[in-house]
C-alpha cells in the first residue's frame, strides 16, 4: 500500500513537520510507503484573495529540513509551470511532481515533468472519461515513473461522483500506478467564494470501498485543525483520525 498524505498548502515547517511524523509513524505501523504532500502554491484558487502557499523557495527549504528530521521521508508537490517544472527537477527537496487536474492536459507541463527524473503523478481531470486518459499517457515517453490519480468526476449537481466502474477500468490497466485521491473527491464544487466546500466524513467510507475494488494508493489531504486551514478544510481529515482512516483501508485491503 501506498499512502500520498499532507496538507493542501505548505503553511509552515512547524505544521507540516507535525503532519508528516504523524502520518509516517502510522504508515509505518501498517507496512504502508508514505509520500508526504504539500503544496508550495495553490494557483488555482477560487478567489484572487485565497491564501496559496508560502511560495517555492521558503517550501523547498523547509521540505530539506523535513527530510532531515524524518529519516526516509518522500515528497510530493505539484507544479502549474514549466519553469517551476525545470526548478522542481533539479531540487533534491522533492520526489514526485504532480500535475493538477486542470492541466491535465498540457502538453508542454506533462513533457517537462517527464523528463526530469522524479516520478510524476497526474491527476485526472473531473471533465475526462477514464478512456480520456490514454492521450494523457501517450505524452509521457521516457518518464521514470508515472501514476494517474482519480479525484472525482463532475456531472453538475453540485457534487464529484466517484465512478467505481471507471476506477476499476483504470485499476486494471495501471495497477499500483493508479491512485485514488479520496479527499478531493468529496468536493462540492463551487464553493463560497473563498475556498470549496466537502464533507469529510465521507472519506473513510470511500477509502474501505476504495480498498476493496483493490485500489492500493491512496491520496489524503490532513490536517490537525482542518476547519482552520487556508484551503480545502471542509473535505480534509483530521490529523486525530488519520489512523483510523488507515486501519479501514488496511482491514478492507485483505476483504476481497
Amino acid at each position: 500500500m501506498r499512502i500520498i498524505a499532507g496538507p493542501c498548502q505548505h503553511e509552515s515547517l512547524e505544521a507540516s513537520l507535525e503532519i508528516a511524523k504523524e502520518c509516517k509513524w502510522v504508515c509505518d505501523q501498517y507496512g504502508f510507503e508514505y509520500i508526504f504532500k504539500a503544496s508550495f502554491d495553490k494557483a488555482n484558487r477560487t478567489s484572487v484573495d485565497g491564501k496559496r502557499g508560502l511560495g517555492f523557495h521558503p517550501t523547498m527549504h523547509d521540505f530539506l529540513d523535513l527530510k532531515h528530521q524524518i529519516k526516509d521521508l518522500k515528497i510530493l508537490t505539484d507544479a502549474h509551470t514549466v519553469q517551476q517544472i525545470y526548478e522542481l527537477g533539479s531540487s533534491y527537496a522533492v520526489d514526485v511532481i504532480q500535475i493538477p487536474a486542470f492541466l491535465c492536459r498540457q502538453t508542454d507541463l506533462i513533457k517537462a515533468a517527464c523528463a526530469t527524473d522524479k516520478i510524476v503523478n497526474i491527476k485526472k481531470g473531473q471533465f475526462l472519461a477514464p478512456s480520456d486518459v490514454k492521450g494523457i499517457l501517450s505524452k509521457t515517453e521516457g518518464a521514470k515513473e508515472v501514476w494517474i490519480t482519480e479525484r472525482g468526476t463532475q456531472f453538475g449537481y453540485g457534487r464529484l461522483i466517484n465512478d467505481f466502474t471507471g476506477m476499476y477500468d483504470l485499476l486494471s490497466d495501471l495497477g499500483s500506478r493508479f491512485v485514488y485521491d479520496v479527499t478531493h473527491s468529496v468536493q462540492l464544487p463551487g464553493g463560497n467564494g473563498t475556498s470549496s466546500g466537502g464533507n469529510r466524513d465521507y472519506v473513510p467510507h470511500l477509502c474501505r470501498a476504495g480498498a476493496a475494488l483493490g485500489v492500493s494508493s491512496f491520496f489524503l489531504e490532513v490536517h490537525a485543525d482542518p476547519d482552520n486551514a487556508p484551503s480545502d478544510g471542509p473535505n480534509m481529515i483530521k490529523l486525530d483520525n488519520f489512523q483510523q482512516v488507515i486501519d479501514g483501508i488496511d482491514r478492507y485491503s485483505h476483504s476481497r
